[in-house]
């Protein structure tokens, strides 16, 4: 009965651990708004791969791939790659402040409750997430990446 009962406290307990990203998970990005009020979807009949970094304005990981990100996306050609960050931070002034003195032009957005679900619980960043074209993770990196692998995820635009 002890047992039984440590077994049912465990699955109970399931849904409230965090989920660790993992390549072949899909995520469900939903309609996002992004730090300057534009409406940010993934197209419904969507061909290309999209590009997810989480990050925060405290981070000094972040700040440096953020100005990485920032020169592969002016270098992609256009509409090659679905691209979108996602700011935890917990007031989104501060991320909005972040990206206009730092003139990065890439979509950014805030975490939202329906994201955080899918994606699990966020324990580390920068994370930079390579989604198919039906949402799943192809590619996934946690934690500072190199100006060279920014280099190559050329390879994901179509």
């Amino acid at each position: 009965m002890k047992l039984l009962r440590h077994l049912i406290l465990c699955l109970a307990l399931l849904p409230n651990m965090a989920m660790a990203l993992t390549v072949g998970q899909t995520i469900e990005l939903g309609p996002l708004q992004t730090l300057n009020s534009t409406p940010y979807a993934i197209p419904v009949n969507n061909t290309k791969n999209t590009l997810i970094q989480v990050w925060a304005t405290w981070c000094p990981f972040c700040k440096k791939q953020n100005a990485y990100l920032e020169k592969l996306y002016k270098e992609l050609p256009p509409n090659s790659l679905n691209v979108i960050t996602i700011s935890i931070d917990k007031n989104p002034l501060l991320a909005k402040q972040y990206m206009e003195n730092n003139q990065y032009t890439f979509p950014a957005a805030m975490m939202t409750p329906e994201l955080q679900k899918s994606m699990g619980k966020v324990k580390g960043i920068p994370i930079l997430i390579i989604l198919d074209k039906n949402n799943k993770i192809i590619y996934r990196e946690i934690g500072e990446i190199f100006p060279e692998e920014y280099a190559d995820l050329k390879r994901f635009a179509k």
